[in-house]
């Protein structure tokens, strides 16, 4: 990991935005975007935190793009009912003043993985710029705040982690499982009934 790092820095603030655009375009198995900024941060002091942070959540956001993208294929593998539900979701944001955008950036504002909330952005088909302003205005400030406290964060991190892999496969399943239920929950019932009623995925009924 050390040596990817090492590698990607040679070329400075390109180098990561490619690293972090790679990254981000990958629906699974990838450290959070927050890690790897860190790293490269604790490599190289000199770097610009704010300038490191406008990088960083640039070449994460235009990731995001194309995994939205890509998922998007695999609507055709949904389910009608489900299709049904997903777009529940999206009309019920697309009537809210701001929703895709304020949704973006709450998840890009915190460390939480983004990966499943833009393969679920394409499954519904969700469009707009919103999503991505809200999304990279949200990165920028995490990560300004995960990379300035990084020795105080990651370090603790990287202890409960030993191995790196186990940490990721970790905050990959959480994605995982974060897909599964909000897949699960019935979101026309809720959102016109308020009442909470959950429908089975189409892999459940294999």
């Amino acid at each position: 990991m050390a040596d990817i790092f090492e590698s990607f820095a040679e070329y400075s603030y390109i180098g990561i935005f490619l690293l972090l655009l790679g990254v981000n375009t990958v629906p699974i198995l990838m450290p959070p975007s927050w890690i790897i900024l860190t790293s490269f941060y604790l490599l190289d002091p000199t770097l610009d935190i704010l300038l490191l942070s406008v990088v960083g959540a640039t070449g994460a956001t235009i990731g995001r793009f194309f995994l939205k993208r890509i998922s998007g294929m695999f609507r055709r593998f949904v389910s009608t009912e489900q299709k049904s539900n997903l777009d529940m979701i999206g009309n019920y944001l697309h009537g809210k003043k701001y929703g895709h955008a304020i949704a973006s950036f709450l998840f890009g504002a915190t460390p939480l993985p983004s990966n499943f909330l833009f393969i679920t952005f394409g499954l519904m088909r969700t469009s707009g710029f919103g999503i991505y302003a809200g999304f990279w205005a949200g990165r920028v400030i995490s990560h300004i705040i995960m990379i300035y406290f990084g020795n105080i964060v990651l370090a603790p991190l990287l202890d409960v982690f030993e191995d790196r892999l186990v940490g990721i496969l970790i905050i990959d399943g959480i994605g995982v499982g974060a897909i599964v239920i909000l897949a699960s929950i019935n979101w026309t019932a809720l959102i016109t009934k308020r009442e909470i009623k959950f429908v089975r995925p189409r892999l459940w009924r294999f």
